[in-house]
């Protein structure tokens, strides 16, 4: 039986009293996990952007894959996804230098309705940009980065493109190029910043990415102490600049925390916490190399994002106390990804739940590596079609606001490990003041029934069921998806799907079937935190 059509009955068999199926077998025998909620009082408040994402710099690696921003499709697809950050950066912006040409420029001034990229052109670029990254795949996997030297082209397209979709663009300096006494030599950003002032174009920066493994792609050590001086260096020469005197700063974007990479975020603070806005750091849960599907559902592998959080929280408001930190850039597997995994349905339980462990822990922005760029972890494949990540990643944007509420599982029984549980104010641009979200994921191949307190059993539900279109452990690793039984996919270039939930009437239980994830919106909670 379909599990969407079993939700279905199974809603309407509490409303009679009834727990069994037609053919009167028991519809549960384990116990029901019940949910404790505090509704009074937000327990935190994230960005309004909290959900964010990046382009990774290896679309720059030849400056026409570039063009690719002018896609109507992405367009589409980015704008949807606002209001959110957009970091342009990754592994290749420590090898970027702009070169400046003066020739190939694009009118600031161009209307956003005008950008058409002709059909033959972006069918040849999508060719061309698959067989790039089998050469990107090769160079990271030998260890030898080529430099790329880019244009105001590359630079226009983007803020083209991030003004369009209505993103806050953040833009990845190159920290590697250094001076003789390994000072950050910072007159190439210079010069870009100049451009980009010139052109009055609105943006972010950073500076590096993931210092802590510069000595392993280029021989060169930069110790945190040294990386705050030049944090502090480049905010100095943002002040010259009158557009960029109050721009945000983000950084160092290090490695999640062990060993070294620990003391260079402690050394950093020390001596570069006010020249940044927000501390950024990276997580991965695995290595895309050697991986598996049992670490995708994996309760213990979820688990480790709260130890990585805390210790960087903890760091962070020893050093700078109050000082945002955000996960710069983050995925489900380094390395670029498990291909066939990263991709698939199986990476939304991972991704679902960074978000929603994330805001609790107080996490304010997570950036999601990548919507557009090289390797399996991206949200977009390479026919520029959504994966189920995109669409997981839509419906949170829809129904989510940024008030975390307090939840937690009374039952304390093995079963409980595989069904995660987060409380939000719903969006108040999708549902009345009062609404509440249950963010869920059941990560086990048999149903789950939860037990609603009385202080929201009495609420219609607006159901958001995700489930693979193939049954069974064989869907997990499905590129497409289905909301509630239905196939998501683009209407044209120009349209996505009407994303409507099921409404069922009030009821003391909610199912969730197996392999499943999603969002019920209790539309009647009349929360007095989300009032």
């Amino acid at each position: 039986m379909n599990y969407f059509l079993l939700l279905l009955l199974t809603f309407f068999s509490y409303r009679s009293g009834g727990d069994r199926l037609f053919d009167g077998s028991p519809l549960y025998q384990d116990p029901d996990l019940d949910l404790d909620l505090d509704l009074s009082a937000v327990l935190r408040r994230v960005d309004p952007r909290f959900l964010s994402f990046t382009i990774d710099a290896s679309l720059a690696s030849e400056e026409r894959f570039m063009l690719l921003l002018r896609s109507q499709r992405i367009r589409t697809l980015a704008t949807a996804l606002s209001p959110a950050f957009l970091r342009f950066g990754g592994t290749k912006q420590d090898f970027m230098v702009f070169s400046p040409q003066r020739s190939q420029q694009l009118d600031p001034g161009e209307p956003c309705s005008s950008v058409r990229l002709p059909w033959w052109v972006e069918q040849r670029l999508k060719q061309d940009w698959a067989q790039q990254q089998l050469v990107l795949t090769k160079e990271e996997q030998q260890n030898q980065y080529n430099q790329i030297h880019f244009t105001e082209l590359t630079v226009d397209l983007l803020h083209s493109f991030s003004s369009c979709c209505s993103l806050d663009l953040i833009f990845g300096l190159n920290a590697l190029l250094r001076t003789a006494d390994n000072s950050w030599n910072s007159s190439n950003a210079r010069s870009l910043l100049g451009y980009c002032n010139s052109k009055q174009y609105k943006m972010s920066w950073e500076l590096g990415n993931e210092p802590n493994s510069f000595e392993k792609k280029a021989g060169i050590r930069v110790d945190g102490n040294q990386l705050g001086v030049d944090f502090t260096r480049l905010r100095k020469m943002m002040s010259e600049f009158k557009l960029y005197r109050d721009a945000g700063l983000f950084g160092p974007d290090v490695g999640q925390p062990r060993d070294r990479r620990a003391d260079l975020l402690e050394s950093f603070l020390q001596s570069g916490a006010k020249a940044i806005n927000a501390c950024t750091w990276h997580h991965y849960y695995v290595n895309g190399r050697d991986t598996s599907l049992e670490d995708f559902l994996d309760p213990d592998v979820l688990d480790t994002l709260a130890l990585k959080t805390n210790e960087v929280l903890e760091r962070v408001q020893q050093e700078s106390p109050g000082k945002p930190v955000w996960l710069g850039e983050t995925s489900s597997a380094y390395g670029g990804g498990a291909r066939g995994l990263s991709d698939t349905f199986v990476s939304g339980f991972m991704w679902l739940d960074k978000l929603g462990l994330g805001a609790r822990l107080g996490l304010d922005v997570v950036m999601r590596q990548v919507l557009v760029g090289a390797g399996s972890y991206h949200m977009i494949d390479d026919d520029l079609d959504p994966l189920p990540d995109y669409w997981l990643s839509l419906l949170y944007k829809r129904l989510v606001g940024p008030e975390v509420l307090k939840l937690q599982l009374v039952s304390d029984s093995g079963r409980s490990k595989r069904v995660r549980l987060y409380l939000h104010c719903a969006n108040r641009k999708s549902y009345p003041g009062g609404a509440v979200v249950l963010i869920w994921m059941n990560l086990s191949r048999k149903p789950v029934r939860i037990s609603l307190p009385a202080l929201v059993s009495s609420s219609t539900v607006d159901a958001f069921v995700l489930q693979s279109n193939q049954p069974g452990e064989e869907g997990l690793q499905s590129r497409s998806v289905q909301l509630n039984g239905e196939l998501l996919k683009m209407v044209d270039d120009k349209t996505l799907p009407e994303l409507n939930g099921t409404q069922f009437p009030p009821a003391e239980h909610l199912k969730l079937p197996p392999y499943s994830l999603g969002f019920f919106v209790m539309m009647d909670a009349r929360a007095p935190a989300c009032s």
